[in-house]
C-alpha cells in the first residue's frame, strides 16, 4: 500500500477511535449484560416525544410535599405540569434548548435561557432539567460522564451523574419498550420520587 493511503488510512482509524471515546462516556459497573443493556438502550433512544402522567414527590430540608405531573415532550420542545406540590398551586414549565418560561399560578410568566437556573431562582430548586429528559427514559444524559449499575434484567439500576444519583426500582413495558415506572433522583439536598402512571411513548413525525 502507498504510503499516503496508510497515512490516510491511520488518519482515518484514529479519528473514527477519537469519535468513539469521546461518545462513550459511561462506565459500567458489575452487574447485567453490557450487550443486553446496549440493545435496550439502542430501543428506548429513538423515543424523542411522550406523553407522561404521574405522582411526584419532592423533600429538601426546607420543604416537602407531592403532587401529579403531566409531561408533554415534542423533541427538544417540552411542557412539564406539576400540580400542587408544596401548596404552590399549579406550575408550568416548557421551551426547549433555547428559552424556557416557568409559570407559577398568581405569578406572571417569566422567561430565560436556562431551565436550571430559572426554576432555581425562582422555586429553589436545583433541578437538572435537561438530564431529566434522559434520567426518564432510564437512559444516562451523553453530555457529561456517568457511572451505571445494570439490574438483573440489564436495564438501567442505578446512575450516578453531574453530583446526582438515580435509582430504578421499577419498569414497565410499554409498545414493546421497557421504560422507567418509578424512580428516585436524589443530590444537592434534593430527593425526588417519580411513579409513572401512564407513559405514551412515540417518534417525532
Amino acid at each position: 500500500m502507498p504510503l499516503l493511503h496508510r497515512t490516510l488510512l491511520a488518519c482515518l482509524l484514529l479519528t473514527l477511535t477519537a469519535c468513539s471515546s469521546l461518545h462513550q462516556r459511561e462506565t459500567l459497573e458489575l452487574g447485567g449484560d453490557e450487550a443486553a443493556w446496549k440493545t435496550h438502550r439502542s430501543a428506548v433512544e429513538p423515543i424523542d416525544s411522550w406523553i407522561l402522567q404521574g405522582k411526584l414527590g419532592i423533600r429538601s430540608p426546607q420543604e416537602s410535599g407531592s403532587g401529579t405531573l403531566f409531561w408533554l415532550q415534542r423533541q427538544h420542545y417540552y411542557d412539564i405540569r406539576l400540580s400542587g406540590p408544596l401548596g404552590r398551586g399549579a406550575t408550568r414549565i416548557q421551551g426547549d434548548r433555547q428559552q424556557t418560561t416557568l409559570e407559577i399560578a398568581g405569578r406572571a410568566p417569566v422567561t430565560a435561557d436556562s431551565a436550571e437556573q430559572l426554576v432555581e431562582e425562582q422555586i429553589g430548586w436545583r433541578l437538572p432539567v435537561d438530564h431529566l429528559l434522559w434520567w426518564v427514559r432510564g437512559l444516562p444524559a451523553p453530555d457529561s460522564p456517568s457511572n451505571l449499575q445494570l439490574d438483573s434484567s440489564s436495564r438501567l439500576g442505578r446512575l450516578s451523574q453531574s453530583g446526582w444519583t438515580v435509582e430504578y426500582s421499577r419498569y414497565q413495558e410499554v409498545d414493546g419498550v421497557e421504560l422507567p415506572q418509578r424512580l428516585q433522583i436524589s443530590g444537592h439536598d434534593l430527593l425526588l420520587t417519580l411513579v409513572v402512571t401512564e407513559w405514551k411513548p412515540g417518534l417525532s413525525e
